[in-house]
């Protein structure tokens, strides 16, 4: 076979930056199935791109594709990484919190903390060497499409040292970030005049809690976390609550402890998961298969929505005995359960109605030096003050990513995201999102979406590298169709309610960012993709030059079944 296998060949014999430099069409000398080389910059190194490390860099059998990845925090994890606040833990069952591809047979409990989830990912890296291609505390700053040349072209600022700033080029840039991942003081005035002020995404452990008198705002997932992990060593406590949300029996209790409470595995346990490893799957898929069919209950008026309700009304009510008349202004009426995130509050309630610790549901108008004045008129006085106010969730780059004709995406994305099946974006080539707006975020553990999506990507990547495929990007036609079936669907659930959550945006919360479907429709979808979605570019200017030299790949292996077409009917 002819030395340049795997290059087109032109008659002048000239190949640019991956680009025919005549318009005259000339079999190129390649395989059928073969896959060119391609780089793709990966944005992030948390739980996405670990699993877009492993899939396109060791799974998939020589995929031909480099990767590199740029983080700008100066270690792997992502969230796990950034949120270290007392008593963060995640509300899903370790063992089906975890790769598939890589089972952890030794979590020291049946819901981990983040320490422990962050220890497990350092193991994974390590384990199949996943970060020789990444460059921590490297922020990407820009990305900006090459069209002539079909790629992208990456500003990265390492160390933040705007001096030493540096392009980086790719056919394929994979926005693995996610969307929790920008964390925001609330908007009060005076918040600047309060120096002991805490958020729970940036944690200072220099400042001290012991016998203080601590203000927590907020009720979101970090703030039922925190305040029962920080209620025994603090003096006094002050809670500022703005609206209500469901508080509810731990996911998948029925594996957990009494009452749902997190229990250490044995070494017994331990044991038996290592040396009965189809018994572990069981376990795992046993706890997996209570999750998925949850989905019922984001559906109005079905009997497991009202049910679920129903039994977490019953229990907040008890759990808030010691102070009733928190219930009223505790739990919702005007939203279903789930509408917000629903979160498993072990210790929470009991926290709140304990001696040390007071509730305010007026209106922060105000914070001082000496603490927070409320709409009711009262001055708070506090020795320290916790935030935990969630994220910016727009969606909106922190930095110009600009598409074909110099559209930029924070443009695209300032009032209302559009995507393709939340991976792919109008107007963008080449383009990937990992979690991108309206992917399934309430419907489970996170992890088995991101895999979903990152073997969708696969599929995507094979077709472009086999196929001499220079660009494509989706279609706006199917993106308005999308968006039509997927508004008046979400019409039928939960999360069409008057709820506050970064499940929606809107000025009243109107679009709602959440996946028309179950998880199980999610990945039904995403493992086969509709190709005439697509609007395809092709590096030759014929649709059918990756049929190549008339030969397989196939063709030239050897101690291969070439009559494999034999017996197969």
């Amino acid at each position: 076979m002819s030395s340049t296998m795997g290059q087109p060949i032109h008659r002048n014999g000239n190949v640019a930056n991956g680009n025919v430099a005549t318009n005259l069409y000339t079999i190129p000398d390649t395989l059928l199935g073969s896959r060119r080389p391609i780089k793709a910059i990966v944005i992030g190194f948390g739980m996405s791109g670990i699993n877009l490390s492993y899939i396109l860099g060791k799974q998939i059998k020589e995929s031909n594709v480099t990767l590199q990845f740029y983080d700008r925090n100066p270690e792997l994890g992502g969230t796990w990484f950034e949120n270290r606040y007392p008593g963060c833990a995640c509300d899903i069952p370790a063992v089906n919190y975890q790769f598939s591809w890589h089972p952890n047979l030794q979590w020291p409990s049946y819901y981990a903390t983040h320490s422990e989830i962050l220890s497990y990912l350092q193991t994974v890296v390590s384990d199949h060497n996943l970060d020789s291609c990444v460059k921590f505390s490297h922020r990407v700053i820009g990305a900006f499409w090459e069209a002539d040349k079909g790629r992208w072209r990456v500003r990265i600022q390492p160390h933040d040292d705007p001096n030493a700033a540096f392009d980086d080029y790719a056919e394929i840039l994979i926005n693995a970030t996610g969307v929790l991942n920008n964390w925001k003081w609330p908007l009060i005035p005076g918040l600047e005049k309060f120096q002991n002020k805490l958020h729970t995404a940036a944690w200072d452990d220099s400042i001290e809690l012991n016998d203080k008198t601590v203000g927590v705002i907020g009720n979101g997932s970090s703030s039922i976390q925190v305040v029962p992990a920080i209620i025994d060593k603090v003096k006094h406590m002050e809670t500022f609550v703005r609206n209500p949300t469901w508080i509810t029996q731990p996911f998948v209790g029925a594996y957990a402890g009494k009452d749902g409470a997190n229990i250490k595995f044995s070494d017994e346990q331990k044991k038996l998961f290592s040396e009965n490893p189809e018994e572990y799957l069981a376990y795992r898929k046993a706890i997996e298969m209570e999750m998925n069919p949850t989905f019922n209950t984001c559906i109005k008026g079905t009997k497991e929505q009202v049910g679920w309700a129903e039994m977490s009304k019953k229990a907040m009510i008890h759990d808030l005995k010691k102070k009733p008349e928190l219930a009223e202004k505790m739990i919702p009426t005007n939203f279903a359960i789930g509408c917000r995130r629903p979160t498993p509050g072990n210790g929470y309630l009991e926290a709140i109605t304990s001696e040390k610790c007071d509730v305010t549901f007026s209106g922060i108008i105000e914070i001082t030096e000496e603490g927070i004045i409320t709409e009711d008129g009262v001055t708070h006085k506090l020795d320290v003050l916790i935030c935990g106010t969630g994220f910016d969730v727009s969606y909106k780059p922190r930095f110009p990513i600009i598409g074909k004709d110099g559209v930029d995406l924070r443009d695209s994305f300032a009032e209302s995201p559009e995507t393709y099946l939340s991976t792919m974006v109008p107007d963008f080539p080449n383009l990937f999102m990992i979690l991108g707006p309206f992917a399934p975020y309430g419907h489970g553990s996170i992890i088995q979406v991101i895999e979903a999506t990152t073997r969708h990507v696969a599929l995507v990547l094979e077709k472009f590298q086999t196929q001499n495929i220079k660009s494509l990007v989706p279609k706006k036609e199917a993106v308005i169709e999308l968006k039509q079936h997927r508004e008046l669907y979400l019409k039928r659930t939960i999360w069409n309610a008057p709820c506050s959550t970064w499940f929606k945006l809107g000025p009243n919360g109107e679009n709602i960012m959440m996946w028309p479907g179950s998880r199980l429709h999610s990945f039904d979808i995403l493992l086969k993709p509709r190709w005439e979605d697509y609007d395809w570019e092709y590096l030759l200017g014929n649709r059918y030059s990756y049929w190549g030299n008339g030969f397989t790949t196939m063709d030239m292996e050897e101690g291969v079944d070439k009559a494999w077409y034999i017996g197969a009917i």
